[in-house]
């Protein structure tokens, strides 16, 4: 045998061992399990667009001048420094689109977007279940590259939440008003849309559905773990149906939500409301073997019910 033909049948069966090993590690089938968001989020169904939702420079932020940064850990993936604010499009199979849509604002403090476990995985479960899904990139407050950590701990003050929150309310408006022009092309009808939110998300949420104008509220919003972070605004009246979630062992978000409820109770609605015994804060869509892991399924249950997930 030449030499050259050794060294192929030598190399050949190296490829064969390691091979053999490699299954030996990772049967076929061991990598189905989903240990993470990251991982979540890539093995779900994938957005069909993304879509700004501004025609321009977004109001107010005309001299931002930071750019838009994503940070990969295994717990989440977030985004900072959002200066164009853009709809990522998750949209159902035709014969199973309920003519429902929702947008989703992930949390972060208004200084990053918690853009999987609050916001791409969330749309995956929606859309599964013929639910087409918006994930909200709406503005956070500018920071110099480096300057922040992944982390969304150090809530700003009540009255720096206000002003920070302004951006991101005034994305959640936007964002019902292109859903809803593009209704027809994305399969939703346009008194279906809602919104869910979550931690400063939620203040985008509740903002959008206090807003004066009922013409530009959603029509259905679900706040979860958040609300107003700082000053209570005044409850419109004919409000749309809310849902809202969360936590008693929650010390950073669990207390607004609560005052928001007292005052749409004071104001006579009746919002669905579910307080978990323990989850904490940020739970969103994680596993953590709490009755608060089935949030999402009491949401679809109640949307059910109001009749905005039926054909």
């Amino acid at each position: 045998m030449s030499t050259t033909k050794k060294s192929l049948l030598l190399w050949l069966i190296v490829f064969f061992l390691l091979a053999v090993a490699a299954l030996a590690q990772n049967p076929p089938g061991a990598g189905s399990k989903i240990n993470n968001m990251g991982e979540r989020a890539k093995a779900g169904v994938q957005p069909s667009l993304t879509v700004p939702i501004w025609p321009g420079i977004a109001p107010g932020s005309e001299n931002w001048t930071e750019q838009e940064q994503e940070t990969y850990t295994p717990a989440e993936a977030t985004v900072r420094n959002v200066v164009k604010p853009a709809l990522i499009v998750y949209l159902p199979e035709k014969n199973k689109a309920t003519g429902a849509g929702v947008i989703i604002a992930p949390g972060g403090a208004f200084r990053l977007l918690a853009i999987d476990v609050e916001g791409k995985v969330v749309a995956q479960w929606l859309v599964e279940r013929g639910i087409a899904a918006f994930v909200l990139k709406y503005r956070t407050v500018q920071q110099p590259s480096g300057g922040m950590a992944a982390g969304r701990e150090g809530t700003p003050s009540p009255g720096s939440m206000d002003e920070a929150g302004k951006y991101g309310i005034a994305d959640g408006v936007q964002a019902i008003k292109v859903v809803r022009e593009h209704a027809s092309e994305w399969g939703v009808l346009p008194n279906r849309v809602g919104i869910v939110g979550f931690s400063a998300g939620a203040m985008v949420a509740t903002g959008t559905l206090l807003q004066a104008d009922p013409a530009v509220r959603p029509n259905f919003a679900a706040p979860i773990y958040g609300g107003p972070f700082g000053a209570m605004p005044e409850i419109p009246a004919n409000l749309p149906p809310t849902f809202l979630a969360w936590a008693q062992d929650d010390a950073l978000a669990g207390g607004a939500e609560a005052k928001f409820y007292e005052a749409l109770k004071v104001a006579g609605y009746k919002p669905e409301v579910h307080i978990f015994a323990s989850g904490g804060h940020g739970f969103g869509m994680r596993t953590l073997g709490k009755t608060s892991d089935h949030w999402i399924d009491l949401f679809y249950y109640w949307m059910e019910a109001q009749g905005f997930a039926k054909k």
